[in-house]
C-alpha cells in the first residue's frame, strides 16, 4: 500500500465486518502509535488546530518506538525537520505513523507522519504533518546511554 503522497491512498474501503478505519501501518514500514482528536481547546485565533500541540502530539508519538527499543529512558534531543502540510481542524481524527530511521550507540531517528481522517460523510484521509525526531536514551542521571543492541 501506498501512503497518498505517492500518489494513492491507504486502503479505507469498508467491508462487511465494520466501519472505516485508518490503517494500522503504512507501506514503508511505519506503524500506527497514536490516535487523538483534537479538541476546541487546541483551536488557534484563525480556527485551526495549534501547531504547538500537534508538534506536541508528534514528539509523544515519535517516542514510542525509541523507548521499545531503548527499554527505558529518553529525552529527545533533536527535532531535525518538521513539515506542516495542511491545517489541521476541530473534529479532524488524526492518526499518528512512526518508523525508525537509524539506530545509534545512545541516539534513535525517528519519522512519523500524521494523517487525517476527515469528512465523515465522504471520507478523507489526508497526510497534514511530517517530522523527523532524534531521542537519546538517557540513565537514571539524565545522562546518554548505550542502546541495547
Amino acid at each position: 500500500m501506498q501512503t497518498p503522497e505517492h500518489g494513492t491512498t491507504p486502503d479505507t474501503t469498508p467491508d462487511t465486518a465494520g466501519p472505516v478505519m485508518a490503517p494500522t501501518s503504512l507501506g514503508d514500514g511505519s506503524q500506527l502509535v497514536l490516535r487523538v482528536m483534537p479538541l476546541p481547546a487546541d483551536v488557534n485565533a484563525n480556527g485551526d488546530i495549534f501547531g504547538g500541540w500537534i508538534m506536541a502530539q508528534v514528539d509523544l508519538a515519535g517516542a514510542v518506538l525509541p523507548s521499545r527499543i531503548a527499554r527505558g529512558r529518553i529525552a529527545t534531543v533533536a527535532v531535525n525537520q518538521f513539515v506542516f502540510k495542511q491545517p489541521v481542524s476541530l473534529g479532524d481524527l488524526l492518526s499518528f505513523y512512526a518508523r525508525v530511521t537509524r539506530i545509534g550507540n545512545t541516539s534513535i531517528s525517528v519519522h512519523v507522519a500524521v494523517y487525517a481522517e476527515r469528512n465523515p460523510a465522504n471520507l478523507q484521509f489526508v497526510k497534514v504533518t511530517e517530522a523527523d525526531l532524534t531521542y537519546v536514551a538517557i540513565d537514571g542521571n539524565g545522562q546518554p546511554r548505550p542502546v541495547p543492541r
